[in-house]
């Protein structure tokens, strides 16, 4: 007897519940596998994909709230700090990536501080200038002093 929620795939062409798996493969670059079944009631034949489903990303702001991960932010702000600089767009393109991975293996939503912090850390190894102009921004720098605080933080170990 079958459970009473459905653990099962209906045959697309006459509802009944006893369908069979007759070939399974890998689809889309292994990111889902497709199924073709078989209907034992009516034989029609059909497929079916199955995905992980993603889970969409959330970001804590300083105020509390909530919003949704946007790489595009974190793009900008990089991109912003690194122009005129020589880092390549593919190393850009990485340390979005690196920071999609800490945000997506969060197991909460993480606090923007800790992605700027992340953005930071990241941009300190890669071009000790554009760590600078994003941690002006970042840390909102207003006097002389913050910038001399944050180059002795850069050139220090």
């Amino acid at each position: 007897m079958r459970p009473a929620y459905a653990d099962y795939v209906k045959c697309r062409q006459c509802d009944a519940p006893d369908t069979r798996v007759i070939d399974s493969r890998n689809s889309e670059n292994g990111a889902s596998i497709r199924r073709r079944r078989s209907c034992a009631a009516c034989g029609a034949r059909f497929t079916t994909f199955e995905r992980v489903e993603e889970v969409p990303l959330e970001v804590r702001k300083r105020s509390g709230d909530r919003e949704p991960f946007v790489a595009g932010k974190v793009r900008g702000g990089i991109e912003l700090a690194v122009k005129g600089r020589p880092v390549t767009s593919e190393q850009v393109t990485r340390m979005v990536t690196s920071v999609e991975d800490a945000v997506r293996a969060s197991s909460t939503p993480l606090e923007t501080s800790s992605i700027g912090e992340l953005v930071l850390t990241g941009l300190k190894v890669l071009d000790p200038v554009s760590a600078m102009r994003f941690a002006s921004v970042y840390k909102h720098f207003e006097e002389l002093s913050d910038f001399e605080r944050a180059a002795s933080e850069l050139s220090g170990p």
